[in-house]
């Protein structure tokens, strides 16, 4: 791995957070990216742990670590179950997910993931699959693109923004992401350009990527797939990937409905190890301005079964 391609973030807390203990059993790296995270469990790992390591970007397989106890699935982590299945692992001791796009992707132009760069308008995390936020904008109605903004980016008026995309898509093709900047800017408020336009980005790319449900899928795999004491370990970027993690660890569910027992006993999967998310310290955030907005959330199986 090279810092280039992703400079891990929170490395140490999450390494302590997944609580490697005699280094012994199978652990997962749900976005193996860089291999930053990877690389420091298997240092961690003694010789009859293993890890497996999870990205769906082509790009990342160019990192992939040589150690006979490390292998790269290459695909989304929402298919973990199967995966890990088919490589013959049931119960993980821990799970690492360190979501959102990688240095990498950002800081490469043609995948069209960044406003500060000019290059496709792109945003897959596979390149191979799917349609591009460029074929979206086409497809899409203003209603749906309505939807996308409002859902994914908390976009002000997502109904005239929808409406201005598709109407300058109409007459011009919105191919470029300077061609979405450019009408994007004649609606931006002043002095919160660039906020503006990484609301627009963010919402295209989740829906670009389905991020959302496949977040949903890994979260409610992981109460399958660990076994009582396991950790579970999340790092998110914005607030709506947060949410679901945070409402997840503490009621087992995404509307965050706790259930508790006749002596008040929370029913649950997980229970959080901190009631607050641990974030980068200002020395980090400073060498590496990503980790501004980074929230990692920690949570141990328990006992509890779901009857379902």
């Amino acid at each position: 791995m090279t810092q280039a391609y992703h400079v891990p973030v929170l490395l140490d807390a999450s390494i302590e957070a997944l609580r490697l203990g005699d280094g012994s059993g199978a652990w997962m790296d749900a976005t193996f990216g860089g291999g930053g995270h990877s690389r420091v469990i298997l240092e961690n790992l003694n010789e009859k742990g293993v890890l497996l390591g999870f990205d769906q970007d082509p790009d990342a397989v160019a990192n992939t670590l040589d150690d006979k106890r490390f292998t790269l699935v290459e695909a989304n982590f929402r298919y973990a179950q199967q995966f890990l299945s088919l490589h013959g692992v049931e119960n993980p001791k821990g799970i690492l997910a360190d979501l959102g796009v990688s240095s990498h992707q950002f800081d490469t132009a043609e995948r069209g993931f960044s406003l500060r760069m000019d290059g496709p308008l792109d945003m897959r995390m596979n390149p191979e699959i799917g349609i591009s936020a460029a074929e979206l904008i086409d497809e899409y109605t203003w209603e749906e693109l309505m939807v996308v903004l409002r859902m994914y980016g908390e976009v002000n008026r997502p109904d005239r923004v929808a409406r201005e995309i598709v109407a300058a898509h109409n007459v011009t093709p919105i191919i470029t992401t300077a061609d979405l900047v450019k009408v994007l800017s004649k609606m931006a408020p002043g002095g919160r350009e660039n906020k503006f336009y990484a609301q627009i980005f963010q919402a295209l790319r989740i829906e670009v990527n389905d991020e959302l449900a496949a977040l949903k899928e890994l979260l409610e795999q992981s109460s399958k797939l660990l076994k009582p004491g396991g950790r579970l370990v999340v790092i998110s970027y914005h607030s709506l990937e947060d949410r679901l993690v945070k409402h997840f660890m503490r009621s087992g569910n995404f509307e965050d409905k706790v259930e508790k027992d006749i002596k008040g006993q929370i029913h649950a999967p997980f229970v959080p190890i901190s009631r607050k998310a641990i974030v980068a310290s200002p020395e980090e955030v400073m060498n590496n301005p990503r980790a501004r907005s980074a929230r990692l959330r920690v949570a141990e199986r328990t006992e509890f079964q779901n009857a379902s």
